[in-house]
């Protein structure tokens, strides 16, 4: 089974983008950290714009907008003129993978 993250990476680098995940596991606590506290993944777009990027399961994306939204790191991530993206998965009726992306910069 392919990760929400898994699927971000591809569709962004198949836009053009060079793409890291900057979500890391630690292994004590047993949980992984976003960078930042609310990203997965840092694209650099071939227009030349920073993305920051949040993934998650279809179902999840009203969630990670109010986390990203309530984040204290949020306005600095505006003031450097970030592009903040929420990617959301679900299979449609077909069983096809969707992607439903929000701004939230």
């Amino acid at each position: 089974m392919t990760s929400p993250t898994q699927r971000s990476l591809k569709h962004l680098r198949e836009q053009g983008h060079t793409v890291a995940v900057v979500e890391r596991f630690n292994p004590f606590s047993k949980t992984r950290l976003d960078l930042f506290g609310i990203l997965d993944i840092v694209s650099l777009s071939p227009d030349g714009e920073t993305v920051g990027v949040q993934t998650t399961s279809g179902s999840n994306v009203s969630a990670r907008v109010s986390k990203i939204a309530a984040s204290e790191n949020l306005a600095a991530l505006r003031r450097c003129g970030w592009r903040l993206l929420v990617h959301g998965w679900r299979k449609n009726a077909a069983g096809k993978w969707v992607l439903r992306e929000v701004d939230v910069s």
